[in-house]
């Protein structure tokens, strides 16, 4: 079986679905599944990856960069015409993304060559996504482009009942079907030590480190996690390792100035291999206080690392790890509560991360990822045929 994954951008700076997309390519690979992908050349706003004239051989899957014309939508022209070109070649095509250029493309590809076509939303169809971002531009795409899309479906796919439910107040008509992530989690199974992170970052060692691992953005409910932090009291220290737009990125640290949090905030910038991996090992919780997160990776790879967690009912994962990971409402107040009772309680912090280990490895495995995948596709394509 030959699957074509469609996904505007690769870009890590893009956060987590430009990591769900490999970890499902080596998961049908070794389902025996043949997997191509084609996306742009995006790299965040202003910038791009670089591409050679053909496909790019990667881990599990062949990818195709196609250059993007605008940052809005991600159009690419020559994206549209290599899909025009070659979705008949596929048996099936897994859309990525709403509110897209690529996702329209590739469905309307996929409709003329009679291909069936499954989407994953990543999240965007839910109450937040739709009221907070663009709402009025939103929701004409929705109406005229997008609900066509999505009606027109072979299936939707949702990583979790809390975003399925989400979206079920939009009246949409393709069958739904929950298929969690899954990860090689077996980095996080014996983490560097932690002077690594020690000797990167100075005056961290000796001190409890309450690490964010995610981009800035402003759904992450960053500006709460501030005023959370300004009421924790104490010698720790709050880590903010991701990056995001460099504007939002500087009222963030003008926030902390006001609150005057000075160097109680270690700003890393984005943290990769080792140094990522050694930051979760001098950590002493990890804190991911999101309005809005369709899945929640992030958080996953914390818990993988044995790590307590607080994260929030938005966080999708997090409501369905109830009792491995500690779930508060987004508001400061309740952040700084349950972010003081961990500092203060070693043995619950050892029982929670302890839990969140052991879900995260159990659940959460390339292996199930795959195969329900494989299943479901051969059903579509059985069913289409």
């Amino acid at each position: 079986m030959r699957v074509l994954h469609v996904i505007p951008s690769l870009s890590p700076s893009q956060g987590g679905p430009s990591f769900a997309l490999p970890a499902m390519a080596r998961a049908l690979r070794a389902e025996g599944v043949d997997v191509d992908v084609a996306t742009t050349d995006d790299d965040g706003p202003g910038r791009r990856l670089p591409r050679g004239s053909g496909p790019v051989e990667c881990e599990g899957f062949r990818a195709w960069f196609f250059p993007k014309q605008t940052e809005f939508y991600k159009v690419s022209l020559p994206l549209a015409r290599w899909l025009n070109r070659h979705v008949r070649d596929y048996d099936l095509v897994h859309i990525h993304a709403v509110f897209s250029f690529a996702a329209i493309a590739a469905a309307r590809a996929a409709r003329r060559a009679g291909v069936p076509y499954l989407v994953r939303p990543l999240g965007v169809l839910n109450r937040w996504g739709m009221e907070q971002r663009r709402p009025w531009l939103k929701a004409l795409s929705f109406r005229l482009l997008d609900k066509p899309l999505l009606d027109r479906a072979a299936g939707l796919h949702f990583t979790s009942v809390q975003e399925r439910e989400e979206a079920a107040g939009l009246g949409l008509r393709s069958p739904a079907r929950v298929l969690p992530l899954g990860f090689d989690l077996n980095e996080f199974v014996t983490l560097p030590p932690t002077s690594v992170f020690h000797a990167a970052y100075a005056n961290t060692a000796g001190r409890p480190l309450v690490l964010y691992l995610s981009r800035l953005d402003p759904k992450k409910n960053l500006e709460g996690l501030l005023e959370a932090w300004a009421q924790v009291s104490g010698p720790a220290r709050l880590v903010i390792a991701g990056e995001g737009d460099a504007v939002y990125t500087a009222a963030l640290r003008e926030r902390a100035a006001q609150l005057g949090l000075g160097e109680r905030v270690l700003w890393t910038g984005r943290l990769q291999g080792e140094l990522k991996r050694a930051a979760l090992a001098a950590a002493t919780l990890y804190v991911l206080p999101s309005r809005s997160e369709n899945f929640g990776i992030a958080l996953l790879e914390a818990m993988a690392a044995g790590l307590p967690c607080v994260s929030t009912p938005g966080v999708a994962l997090a409501s369905e790890a109830a009792g491995s990971v500690r779930v508060v409402a987004p508001e400061p107040a309740a952040l700084a509560g349950a972010i003081n009772r961990l500092l203060e309680d070693p043995a619950e912090r050892t029982r929670l991360g302890a839990a969140a280990r052991e879900l995260a490895r159990r659940k959460y495995t390339l292996l199930a990822m795959g195969r329900e995948l494989k299943a479901w596709y051969e059903e579509v394509t059985h069913a289409a045929a």
